[in-house]
């Protein structure tokens, strides 16, 4: 309601249907007072999230993940991006981080994460990398990076020795752990502390990209209501 949205949840059980669940969104696609659409992810086994963000209203797709929209940004058009690498690439800019030419290593190949941001970071002009849980020589080829997102989900697992003095180190990880004294937290992808002492820049978890995540799913949903107004 701060920046002039009015926003409300469907929440259903989870044994819900597939059908039900195409239903509701096939009527949001017709509400013209609706303009913006979020699944949210991950959804229950037995449902198809897949097909769920096949139904949604490309125009109303402010999470960026519709086919159309992804296929947008592969071509290098305009259009809605998927919020997470949108809200990295914003980070970016925002601390003046040169990425011209240099060379960039996401770490993970999701949908969701990993290939957008690998697609954003190509279109900004870095020389961009790859890597995943089959890569090989992992900690080479992290060492090599001046930017470095990590988007793994595996809590801690990039260490200091993984990373190149003054590189940029972006975690998009979060992963709920248990201390030794058996309280819950949260981490990331990279052991922030060590990690730290070794980067030029980094950002926390929680209170890093998070929040930028949400920012960006904001300004999706004011541009595409920007369009229908002209």
């Amino acid at each position: 309601s701060q920046v002039g949205i009015a926003s409300f949840g469907k929440h259903f059980p989870a044994q819900t249907s597939q059908a039900e669940l195409t239903q509701v969104i096939q009527k949001l696609n017709q509400d013209p007072q609706v303009d913006g659409i979020l699944v949210q992810l991950p959804l229950p086994e037995h449902l198809d999230s897949t097909s769920l963000l096949y139904q949604t209203d490309p125009s109303k797709d402010v999470d960026g993940l519709h086919p159309m929209n992804l296929g947008q940004l592969l071509r290098g058009e305009k259009g809605l991006r998927s919020c997470t690498p949108a809200g990295v690439m914003r980070l970016l800019q925002e601390y003046n981080i040169e990425l011209q030419g240099k060379k960039a290593v996401v770490l993970g190949r999701s949908i969701l994460v990993g290939k957008p941001m690998a697609l954003m970071l190509l279109e900004a002009n870095s020389t961009v990398t790859i890597a995943h849980s089959r890569s090989q020589n992992l900690e080479v080829i992290t060492r090599n990076a001046d930017i470095l997102v990590a988007a793994v989900g595996k809590p801690n697992m990039i260490t200091a020795e993984m990373v190149k003095p003054g590189a940029t180190v972006i975690d998009v990880g979060i992963n709920r752990v248990i201390d030794e004294a058996g309280n819950s937290r949260l981490v990331g992808d990279v052991q922030f502390d060590s990690v730290a002492e070794v980067a030029g820049y980094i950002t926390p978890v929680p209170g890093g990209v998070g929040p930028m995540t949400v920012a960006m799913l904001l300004q999706n949903t004011v541009e595409r209501w920007s369009s229908l107004i002209g």
